[in-house]
C-alpha cells in the first residue's frame, strides 16, 4: 500500500523585531511634547470673563453636590504655615520633577513597559491641552476676594522661588497661562506616576508612594486654591481616556513607521539597482586583487578564440614557453 507523505507544516511567521528605543530619540520626543504642553497653555488664553464664568459655574455645581472641599483646605493651608509652605513647594516643583524621574526609571529598568507608559502619558497630555483650549477656567485663587479664597503661593511667596502672581519663577508670571485649570494635569500626571509605582515598583515602599503621591497632590491643588475638586476629577478622567486610546495611538505609530520604512527601502533599492558596468571581454582581473586591474588578454599564435590564458600570481614570473 503506497504511503503518502504528511504535508509539511506551514512555516511560522514571526513578528518583526521591534525597534529598540534609544535615549537620543526619546529625549527630543519628550522635550517636544513638553514644549507643546507649555505652548498650548500659553496659546489657550481665553477671554478672562469667560474663564471666570466657568470657574464660578464649577463652584456652583460643587456646592450643589456638597463637594466643596476647597474652602476648608484653603483656610487650613493659609492658617498653618507648616502645611501651607511645603504644599506650595509641592505644587510648584514635584509636578516637573517626579514625572521625568519615573519616565527615566521606566526607560532604564522596565524597558518593555516604557513605550506603552510613555504613550499613555503623552496622549493624556494632549487631551488635557484640548481641555485648556475649549474650557479656559479661572482657578479659585484668582476669583474676587468675596468668594473666600486665598492665593497661598502669593501669601507665602517670600518663602519660595516663585513669584506672587503665579507658580512660575519670579518675574515670569506673564509667561504662563493662569486660566488653564480644567483639567488638572497636576493630578493627572500624579495619578500616572502612582499607577507606575504601584504596578511596577516591586516594593511595599513604592506601592505606598504610588497611593500617597496622587492623593496628596489632589489635596495640595485644592488647598493652595489652584484647582477645584472637579478639576482634579477631570484630570483623572483625562488619564482614563488616554489609557484607552494609547493602544490605538501605538498601532497608528507602528503603521506609519512601517509605511515610511517601506518607502525608504524602495527608494534605496532603486538607487542601488544600477548594477556593475560590464568591462570589455578582452580584459581580465586577477583573483587575488582587491582593486581589479584590467589587463588585456594576449592571444598566442595557436590560441583558440575566447580561451582565457593562465595568469600567474601578482609579481610571479610568467611560465617558460
Amino acid at each position: 500500500m503506497p504511503q503518502t507523505e504528511a504535508p509539511a507544516p506551514a512555516p511560522r511567521t514571526e513578528a518583526p523585531p521591534r525597534t529598540r528605543l534609544r535615549w537620543w530619540t526619546e529625549l527630543p520626543l519628550i522635550l517636544l511634547v513638553y514644549g507643546c504642553y507649555s505652548a498650548g497653555r500659553l496659546l489657550a488664553r481665553g477671554d478672562v470673563s469667560t474663564a471666570v464664568d466657568h470657574g464660578l459655574a464649577i463652584l456652583r455645581v460643587e456646592k450643589l453636590l456638597y463637594l466643596n472641599a476647597e474652602h476648608p483646605l484653603n483656610r487650613l493651608f493659609t492658617r498653618e504655615p507648616w502645611i501651607g509652605v511645603p504644599a506650595d513647594f509641592w505644587y510648584a516643583s514635584l509636578h516637573y520633577l517626579v514625572t521625568p524621574v519615573i519616565l527615566v526609571w521606566l526607560f532604564k529598568a522596565r524597558a518593555t513597559l516604557y513605550r506603552a507608559a510613555r504613550t499613555w502619558l503623552m496622549t493624556s497630555t494632549f487631551i488635557g491641552l484640548i481641555g485648556f483650549t475649549l474650557l479656559p477656567t479661572c482657578p479659585p485663587r484668582l476669583l474676587s476676594p468675596e468668594h473666600g479664597f486665598v492665593d497661598t503661593m502669593a501669601y507665602y511667596s517670600s518663602y519660595g522661588w516663585w513669584g506672587g502672581e503665579a507658580s512660575a519663577p519670579r518675574g515670569l508670571g506673564g509667561m504662563t497661562n493662569q486660566y488653564a485649570a480644567m483639567p488638572s494635569l497636576h493630578v493627572g500626571w500624579a495619578l500616572w506616576c502612582g499607577v507606575m509605582l504601584w504596578r511596577h515598583g516591586g516594593t511595599r515602599t513604592a506601592k505606598v508612594a504610588g497611593v500617597v503621591y496622587p492623593l496628596v497632590t489632589t489635596l495640595v491643588v485644592m488647598g493652595t486654591a489652584n484647582h477645584y475638586f472637579l478639576d482634579a476629577v477631570a484630570g483623572a478622567a483625562v488619564m482614563g481616556v488616554g489609557l484607552l486610546l494609547a493602544p490605538y495611538v501605538m498601532r497608528g505609530m507602528d503603521r506609519a513607521r512601517a509605511v515610511l520604512t517601506a518607502r525608504a527601502t524602495a527608494v534605496t533599492g532603486r538607487s542601488g539597482d544600477t548594477g556593475s558596468p560590464i568591462v570589455s571581454s578582452r580584459c581580465q582581473t586577477s583573483a587575488g586583487e582587491r582593486i581589479p586591474r584590467q589587463r588585456e588578454a594576449r592571444s598566442g599564435p595557436g590560441a583558440t578564440p575566447g580561451a582565457v590564458p593562465e595568469q600567474a600570481g601578482d609579481g610571479a614570473p610568467a611560465p617558460a614557453r
